[in-house]
């Protein structure tokens, strides 16, 4: 990361990403006897441009303006051929590395999901949060009688971990709610699947058009959209379109659909959905697993029904969905994801498309391609997993350098306005509780066996409660919307899937959690008109204490938090170990 500080607002405005056709001018000190030049390429080596720098002075300028939007590389070379580098102090040198620095361009046009920064987000994992009503046992579903058992987590007589475990949350328990979730600040809610399928987790999509039965009907999901929009909640819903159930109504294996899937005839409308390698019983599926068989998006049929006029897209967002967030984004062509954009656009030029990506968004490889993700045309934002590890691992270890590099890095890779809109969180479905993650992470390698009887001692519990609040802290003052996972309020424990996905219990609410993370949601809220947009700079990462300005236009304001074992005086505030600071400046 050394060469963040040289390529930072220091030595070139605007620092980031720019649109197509913007302007950038660079300005740096370096020796008058050098001549400087700017070296730029495209990623997809069909651009390459030598700008020689003015020498104005003591300083070396440089205008450049990137025409096409796109991945772009650039350095700094003197005439000798040694290349511009920066140390971790930010002294410049010249040496024979040759440095390249990223610049990402965005379409022109790109227009932002501009009603979504400032606001809070709460992930809801529908059949472990509420109960309204009496919970009808469906057929073939395996239901607990007590909302504080542990998720099923051992696999069946066939050695296949079936899902099949209810609880029985519920829309209606969802929406009866909604006045717990305003009370604590949020402002826009990601359900996880909610369409019919066989498992608890809803990954295996049976029907597109239809709600699972245990968690209600199309009615209770319009109604909850309804009543959450009049306390200013928005509602996005999981997008799973890499692949579907094999019990569905378009491969149905088993035949419980009144349907001819592609598993039970070639003349199925539904055949060229999916790769058969030997019809019917080989074919390809997610990571392997055969109960979720692949779909190929760029089929036409495919991509009609799902962002077609009249499509999937249309018929939820007409329903009062606010946008989707897509599971496995990698996994899904750029293409298929522009036409999802295009079908969320045409129903609410100001809905939403968030991406599931675990690395940077930005220059992601996958399947040995590029993603265009941020390029304008794709996602509005994404899973912001990079600031998850970097705030985490700087909770547990107090590294301030390390975690000034990491959000810094991605500050400056992604695009200000998708920045604003990525999903930041500490915990999810997917990944250990950051109360388990911070208070007892060796736990998170232990095997499943392990994992499920495994609790956090008295002492881990007490520790990893002060740890969470400093994590949501300072989460919550990042640039970004920070995701609140349900339960994490209430200090709900619980290592990986299935154990971070237990039933939300009121009567063993930590209360000293939640006050400490509604009072941050309420701070938050009380600077949304800086937190929405502001830019970020630092201006202390060391000897466990950071502080940076969340900055836009003449507003300001100032967060410092020490992790070290000292008290620390800075910018005229007096700040014990293990506490934070939020000052308005102006």
């Amino acid at each position: 990361m050394i060469h963040m500080e040289l390529f930072s607002s220091r030595f070139r405005n605007p620092c980031g990403s720019v649109r197509e056709g913007e302007t950038i001018h660079f300005e740096l000190a370096a020796p008058e006897k050098k001549h400087l030049t700017l070296i730029c390429r495209s990623d997809d080596g069909t651009y390459a441009a030598e700008n020689r720098m003015e020498k104005v002075g003591g300083t070396h300028r440089c205008d450049v303006a990137f025409q096409s939007k796109g991945l772009y590389f650039y350095c700094i070379a003197d005439d000798t051929g040694s290349f511009l580098n920066c140390s971790e102090s930010g002294k410049m040198f010249f040496s024979a590395e040759q440095i390249w620095c990223q610049q990402l361009v965005v379409s022109g046009d790109y227009r932002p999901a501009s009603a979504f920064p400032g606001g809070t987000a709460y992930q809801i994992f529908p059949d472990r949060f509420a109960i309204s009503g009496k919970v009808d046992r469906l057929p073939g579903r395996r239901y607990h009688k007590d909302i504080h058992d542990l998720p099923e987590w051992r696999p069946d007589d066939t050695g296949k971990i079936r899902n099949n475990d209810f609880f029985g949350g519920n829309l209606r328990g969802i929406t009866d709610r909604l006045g717990y979730l305003s009370e604590l600040g949020v402002s826009l809610i990601y359900l996880n699947p909610v369409f019919e399928s066989n498992s608890n987790h809803r990954y295996d999509t049976g029907d597109y058009h239809k709600i699972d039965r245990q968690l209600g009907t199309e009615d209770d999901l319009r109604e909850l959209f309804r009543k959450a929009a009049a306390l200013g909640i928005k509602v996005i819903l999981d997008g799973v379109f890499s692949h579907t159930g094999d019990d569905s109504l378009y491969f149905n294996k088993y035949g419980n659909y009144d349907s001819v899937g592609a598993y039970q005839s070639k003349t199925s409308e539904f055949y060229d959905w999916y790769m058969f390698r030997n019809w019917p019983d080989e074919y390809e599926s997610w990571w392997g697993i055969d109960t979720l068989p692949e779909v190929n998006e760029m089929d036409d049929s495919y991509a009609e029904f799902i962002t077609g006029a009249g499509g999937v897209i249309d018929h939820w967002m007409k329903a009062g969905a606010s946008g989707f967030r897509l599971d496995v984004a990698d996994e899904l062509p750029d293409e298929f994801i522009a036409k999802i954009r295009k079908a969320i656009k045409r129903n609410d030029p100001a809905g939403i498309l968030i991406g599931e990506v675990w690395e940077d968004a930005s220059n992601k490889i996958s399947y040995g391609k590029r993603r265009r993700y941020f390029w304008g045309d794709e996602l509005d934002g994404c899973m912001n997993y990079p600031f998850k590890n970097a705030v985490l691992e700087y909770i547990r270890s107090a590294d301030a350098g390390a975690f000034r590099n990491s959000i810094e890095e991605i500050c400056l890779h992604y695009p200000n306005e998708m920045l604003s809109t990525c999903l930041n969180m500490l915990s999810s479905h997917d990944t250990e509780r950051a109360i388990n993650a911070l208070a007892a992470p060796q736990g998170i390698h232990d095997s499943r066996e392990v994992q499920s009887s495994r609790r956090l001692s008295k002492d881990e519990y007490l520790r990893g409660v002060e740890m969470l609040k400093l994590a949501y802290a300072l989460m919550f003052f990042l640039p970004g919307i920070p995701m609140i996972y349900y339960g994490d309020e209430i200090g709900m424990q619980g290592y990986g899937d299935p154990f971070c996905r237990g039933f939300f219990c009121e009567d063993t609410a930590d209360e000293n959690v939640r006050t400490a993370i509604m009072e941050i949601s309420k701070k938050r809220k009380e600077n949304a008109d800086i937190l929405d947009t502001g830019n970020t700079e630092f201006f202390l990462s060391e000897n466990g204490v950071i502080g940076f300005y969340r900055i836009k236009d003449d507003k300001k304001l100032m967060f410092i938090i020490n992790m070290s074992d000292k008290t620390v005086c800075c910018e005229g505030k007096s700040i014990e170990p293990w506490r934070y600071t939020v000052v308005r400046i102006s």
